[in-house]
């Protein structure tokens, strides 16, 4: 692993347009449970399949159950940035990395210091009243009882993308953007197989594409390097030179 260690930092600090697309395995190591392994959020015992209860339709029919799912398996209140997001937000501010696309709906890219983050699935950070549109936190959701409501009465939804929602046109135009245009490409923690996220790939035309996943995925062999390893493990590894130096 060392050699591969060694290769990606070269790369890194050779590279000026480097775009990070990331999944839920990012999270994992700043104690996010992820979604599709063996003990994933969708490999849980619950009284309704997690992807029945994560879908606009429940959401819609079933409000009160969708806000108890969400509020015990999606909301995290005290989680904080692992080594990858940090090491994403100072690669940033070294002037190598230019975007991060994300998969993940914790806002801890942000709130490591990244700036500019597109968020595929939204944000639990982000709040809306479904009649009047007024804005609400985390904590305005996150700590009221039951359905939560707005002053006006409306009830409030979080802006993350469910199940049967489309992605928001803008951030898919922004994060196909940033892949086209990047010359180094870094997917990790994830097992690209949601889409239509993990089809933006196809739009890289830069030099190198790296993997950085526990497990294998199925575009392992298309990769220049693949590292089969926890993200914030493998980049905390990396010294960052910032652009010039």
């Amino acid at each position: 692993m060392k050699a591969e260690i060694q290769k990606l930092s070269d790369w890194i600090n050779s590279s000026e347009r480097i775009v990070f697309f990331g999944g839920a395995g990012v999270s994992t190591e700043s104690g996010i449970p992820d979604f599709r392994s063996a003990d994933g959020l969708y490999m849980m015992d619950y009284h309704y399949p997690p992807e029945q209860v994560i879908s606009h339709s429940f959401f819609l029919s079933h409000p009160e159950e969708f806000y108890t799912f969400y509020r015990k398996f999606l909301c995290f209140p005290d989680v904080q940035p692992n080594a990858a997001h940090l090491q994403l937000a100072a690669l940033e501010q070294a002037g190598r990395l230019k975007a991060i696309v994300t998969q993940n709906i914790d806002g801890l890219h942000t709130k490591a210091g990244s700036r500019t983050v597109y968020e595929l699935h939204g944000s639990v950070h982000r709040n809306y009243c479904m009649k009047c549109g007024r804005f609400y936190d985390f904590e305005a959701v996150y700590e009221s009882d039951g359905i939560p409501r707005c002053a006006c009465g409306g009830m409030i939804k979080p802006d993350v993308v469910l199940y049967e929602e489309p992605l928001d046109g803008e951030t898919i135009s922004n994060a196909v953007d940033a892949i086209a245009q990047a010359d180094l490409l870094i997917v990790a923690g994830t097992s690209l197989t949601v889409y239509p996220a993990a089809g933006f790939l196809q739009y890289f035309r830069g030099d190198r594409l790296v993997i950085i996943n526990r497990d294998a995925t199925h575009m392992d062999g298309q990769a220049d390097l693949v590292l089969h390893d926890k993200v914030g493990e493998v980049l905390r590894q990396i010294e960052i030179r910032p652009v010039g130096v």
